[in-house]
């Protein structure tokens, strides 16, 4: 099982990466059929481009690996992949256009890179499906694997279920170990007792073994693999830690002791601490410097039509847990600290000034926070910070609420872009959070990015 496994990962990783190669020959293609089809002239050609070939080949490398493009889990996990190939498609597109532009090759046409990219991402996606197919036209050619599982109990007897549904690797229960103080609950399927194991032997037909048991008994699994030594058998043991305990990394060792991280967090990641900080300080600072203008427009109409300063500043929650100072541009009359920082504002609220409403309304006031992110208080993209009042009540309140605290806050966010911001739903919101924690990566920091453009800054639930 686990090599069929390995298998299947090797082609794909080999495949994947030799895939720029046949994405050069048919983007040529068709760009030499779509320039005579417009009566263009073909001035280059396809011949003696290794280099460029072999830089392509290394930048999409990074890229798909970094994407998951790579990983043979998600070719189930995801119905196309498409969503992977294409960040790594786009990466990969802005790094050689760089390279083009200080080059300053005029020869290679970016028509041509255009035409490769769309090979590049059709054929990603083809692949995949490809693999996807055999994986699964095989399952019903290859020979089952057939397990010997340790323990009988329920847990052990879905754990064989959840086995034998594998569609890339079909296997057979030989038979279930019942250990003591346990009772057997599997069917269909001889059961044996721990002591028995001794007189099992080759002829039994047996591939692997797995221990099914739940982690409260695993202090047996010394036991257990002394009694399995004679036979000789690749063992395998089932971690399943309960349920809204996801194990994404694997065991590790720290000097003699081994831990398996249980709260994984991107921040802990050089991809969230490296990538993502150097994104949102450029982000940031780009966005500030263009809209500098609007910016002094604002704070001059702030300062003109209300008592007060521009800016309204107050104590939010930011990561793990420690305050901050954000800043907004102000959008209600002037009050005191214990009325701001313990009220919801509402649609009608009295307090917003005109001006106010309006900034509120197309999410303007929030213009100052990319202050926040140059400081490095928080992200451009992130669960949204909330005042110190109503994290203790949430906490006391909302399961799990803490965990949005692992992660920067944003700017804008998953749950924003979605429609839960304002009044809404807290039990939604880290619902949405949650999702964010375990699916970030950049391409999906820039996929937000983008539905708060199109549809984020004027919504009906921003007041």
């Amino acid at each position: 099982m686990i090599f069929r496994l390995k298998l299947y990962r090797l082609l794909l990783k080999a495949g994947t990466y030799l895939l720029p190669i046949p994405s050069f020959k048919l983007g040529w293609l068709a760009w030499m059929a779509i320039s005579i089809q417009f009566h263009r002239p073909v001035l280059y050609s396809a011949h003696g481009q290794v280099g460029q070939l072999l830089i392509g080949t290394f930048v999409w490398i990074v890229f798909a690996e970094y994407n998951s493009v790579t990983n043979f889990d998600e070719i189930f996990r995801e119905r196309t992949g498409a969503r992977n190939a294409s960040s790594a498609c786009l990466a990969t597109s802005f790094v050689l256009l760089a390279a083009l532009y200080f080059s300053r090759n005029a020869v290679f046409p970016r028509g041509l890179l255009i035409c490769i990219l769309l090979s590049l991402l059709t054929l990603t996606i083809l692949l995949r499906a490809a693999l996807r197919i055999l994986c699964r036209s095989r399952a019903h050619l290859a020979k089952s694997t057939r397990l010997l599982v340790i323990g009988a109990d329920e847990f052990a007897v879905n754990a064989a279920a959840r086995l034998q549904r594998l569609s890339f690797a079909p296997c057979e229960i030989a038979g279930h170990v019942r250990l003591p103080t346990q009772t057997a609950c599997a069917t269909g399927c001889r059961v044996y007792e721990l002591e028995q194991l001794g007189v099992l032997t080759s002829a039994h037909g047996i591939d692997e073994a797995i221990i099914a048991i739940n982690p409260a008994e695993f202090s047996r699994i010394p036991d257990i693999m002394r009694e399995l030594e004679h036979l000789c058998l690749p063992a395998r043991a089932v971690v399943d830690l309960g349920e809204g305990v996801l194990v994404r990394e694997k065991l590790f060792q720290i000097g003699n002791i081994q831990m398996l991280d249980l709260t994984s967090a991107p921040t802990e990641s050089l991809d969230y601490a490296l990538l993502k900080r150097a994104f949102d300080f450029c982000f940031s600072a780009c966005l500030l410097i263009l809209t500098s203008p609007l910016f002094a427009i604002i704070a001059l109409i702030i300062r003109l039509t209300s008592p007060g300063p521009v800016f309204f500043v107050q104590e939010r929650v930011g990561l793990n847990g420690k305050p901050f100072r954000m800043y907004k541009f102000r959008t209600m009359r002037v009050m005191p600290d214990s009325e701001s920082d313990t009220k919801w504002t509402t649609s009608a609220d009295s307090r917003k000034t005109a001006f106010g409403a309006l900034l509120r309304k197309t999410s303007l006031d929030e213009l100052p926070q990319f202050v926040n992110v140059l400081r490095g208080d928080m992200s451009v993209v992130g669960p949204r910070p909330e005042r110190p009042h109503f994290v203790h009540k949430f906490l006391q309140e909302v399961a799990r609420y803490n965990i949005r605290h692992s992660l920067r806050v944003g700017i804008t966010g998953w749950a924003q872009v979605n429609g839960w911001r304002g009044d809404t739903s807290i039990e939604k919101r880290i619902e949405y959070d949650l999702y964010y924690l375990q699916n970030w990566s950049l391409g999906f920091d820039l996929r937000i990015i983008v539905m708060t453009v199109l549809s984020g800054l004027i919504n009906k639930s921003a007041y």
